[in-house]
């Protein structure tokens, strides 16, 4: 036993004469975080569509034939007995395509699959089917008419007593438009996509370093520029156009069509920390709550390397007008997989590489919400609900809530429930209160205090 070295005998117990795994036990007071739906593979990104609250989610087992199936999941989110649940209403095979990156501009969807960009378009409909009854049905009815009647979900029988039965369920037609060579490295891999504001302009980012920006619908490109030595990791675009990108060389470049505007430095006042100790992995554009002319940007750093003894992670909050640095906090030494923004910009979401997720609140970067592990393994995309009538509705009596994808093929629910606070009113009535009561106490016992 003596001969191994000290990275095995960590993780190894000497048992009987050899050396073992332990076994880990997981700890009672701990509980498994519940599914809100499983795939039948490993899942990568996940959107929700603001105005119907409909959810798709995307991956894959990609072109190796291990019997892994390619594909996409539209799911419908229901509130039912005061929780969420998500039932699948279509799924749309993608051949030996596994979708790594997704975009959503109303219907559209742009998909990431290989080294292409998918352009595909989807629609909504009503499917009605109407059965008559036939003539042992109706005898049947006849006979058992004082026995009560159990309806299905999902049947509406109309009242005049016809004998038709309608069957009415929600359809998806997804139909495939344009596709688009988007990398041209060996990897073949499309690394990002994002639609612009208006939803005139579609950017895609490529392990090949390359930024393409596209003409939509038409899938015209109009720009094809290096933005980085390495892969690109992520990429935003601002209202005004501007574009973000994260590298794997250390950079966090603002690009005004293919000119750079500025590159970013958020270790400029941290001089105990060397430049390429870390390496930017997410950015996100965010909104400031009750100020529509602010605009804000969050980035995401982690360790390049993996230490003996892990380093922090980093979360950055910079003016999003002209990229000056505001706040930058620990986030943990779980290393970040992915980031999120929810449409107010007042909560950002974490994913690790461990499957841990986290809520905090965007003002402060400070940690609202943590769950150790709730995957258990890389968490790939995060969504939240949107804050339109609907996703309200579908959110109920909470703040927020937060759907994380993993290659564990779940989609997991993580809400923040609508925090209680004092009017300010009553604030000031109790401080108002509080000085008269002081005043008061003061002339009891220095009478001549006033």
């Amino acid at each position: 036993p003596e001969s191994r070295d000290n990275d095995k005998r960590s993780s190894l117990i000497f048992c009987h004469g050899n050396w073992r795994s332990p076994v880990r036990r997981r700890s009672m007071g701990r509980r498994k975080h519940p599914e809100l739906y499983r795939a039948q593979f490993p899942l990568y990104t996940i959107k929700i569509s603001p105005e119907s609250g409909l959810v798709i989610t995307a991956g894959g087992g990609g072109a190796a034939k291990t019997g892994i199936k390619n594909g996409m999941h539209f799911l419908r989110l229901e509130q039912i007995g005061g929780q969420l649940s998500a039932s699948q209403i279509h799924y749309h095979d993608t051949e030996t395509r596994a979708t790594m990156t997704m975009a959503l501009a109303d219907n559209f969807i742009a998909a990431g699959q290989d080294a292409s960009c998918h352009i595909l378009r989807y629609s909504e409909a009503v499917r009605k089917e109407e059965k008559r009854a036939g003539k042992k049905e109706k005898e049947g009815n006849s006979v058992n008419s004082k026995a009560p009647r159990k309806r299905k979900p999902g049947v509406n029988v109309p009242e005049s007593g016809g004998g038709n039965v309608r069957n009415e369920s929600q359809e998806i037609v997804v139909e495939n438009l344009k596709v688009v060579q988007s990398d041209f490295s060996s990897d073949e891999l499309q690394k990002c996509v994002r639609f612009n504001q208006d939803r005139s302009l579609l950017v895609t980012g490529g392990a090949d370093g390359f930024i393409k920006v596209w003409e939509f619908p038409g899938m015209k490109k109009t720009l094809d520029f290096k933005a980085h030595d390495l892969e690109i990791e992520d990429l935003d675009i601002s209202p005004d156009n501007k574009i973000i990108t994260v590298g794997r060389d250390f950079k966090c470049c603002v690009w005004k069509k293919d000119q750079l505007v500025t590159g970013l430095r958020w270790n400029e006042n941290m001089d105990y920390i060397p430049d390429k100790m870390y390496r930017y992995q997410s950015c996100r554009f965010g909104k400031v709550e009750d100020n529509k002319e602010t605009l804000r940007l969050y980035t995401v750093q982690i360790p390049y390397k993996r230490e003996r003894k892990p380093l922090p992670c980093y979360i950055s909050k910079w003016d999003g007008k002209n990229f000056l640095p505001l706040l930058t906090q620990q986030c943990g030494k779980e290393v970040i997989s992915c980031l999120a923004v929810s449409d107010s910009g007042t909560f950002l979401g974490l994913g690790t590489v461990t499957g841990s997720v986290a809520i905090y609140i965007s003002f402060s970067l400070q940690r609202l919400y943590y769950v150790k592990e709730a995957h258990g393994i890389v968490i790939t995309d995060l969504a939240f609900l949107p804050e339109t009538p609907r996703g309200k509705q579908l959110m109920g009596n909470n703040e927020a809530a937060l759907i994380s994808v993993a290659v564990d093929s779940c989609c997991k629910l993580h809400l923040i429930p609508i925090r209680s606070s004092f009017p300010v009113w009553l604030v000031l009535l109790l401080c108002a209160l509080m000085i008269i009561v002081v005043i008061i106490l003061l002339q009891h016992a220095f009478p001549e205090f006033l």
